[in-house]
């Protein structure tokens, strides 16, 4: 079996996360996002996890990525199949976590180059 190390320096990495923020590439983004390779979309659902609706489901599903990770804040919640119906009904893989993992499992899955969207929800006061 051949190893070699991936170049993901002109991707976005999550370098670290905390409750209300996350940072990409050493710079700190406060809000919900949706955060991909190649691009960051700040102001997305807005009211958090309490207020999530299909119509922010929608534009996760209209990224064009294959698997979408969805961050729940500080502990995993799960949304109804309603508000994830877009998702669903467009053939997306999608994972529920908490922002930890989704955090985690994001960076593992830029780093084999995969199709991919975290949207971050954090527990914002």
């Amino acid at each position: 079996m051949k190893l070699h190390q991936d170049d993901i320096s002109d991707q976005n990495v999550i370098t670290g996360y905390g409750d209300d923020h996350v940072t990409i590439n050493g710079e700190a983004h406060h809000g919900h996002l949706i955060v991909m390779p190649d691009r960051i979309q700040h102001d997305w659902a807005p009211a958090g996890f309490e207020g999530l609706a299909d119509t922010h489901v929608a534009v996760l599903a209209d990224l064009g990525v294959e698997i979408v990770l969805i961050g729940t804040g500080r502990r995993q919640r799960f949304p109804s199949p309603q508000i994830l119906r877009p998702l669903i009904d467009a053939g997306i893989g999608m994972e529920i976590m908490d922002v930890a993992a989704a955090c985690r499992t994001y960076n593992i899955l830029v780093g084999e180059n995969r199709s991919v969207a975290a949207a971050l929800l954090f527990d914002i006061a």
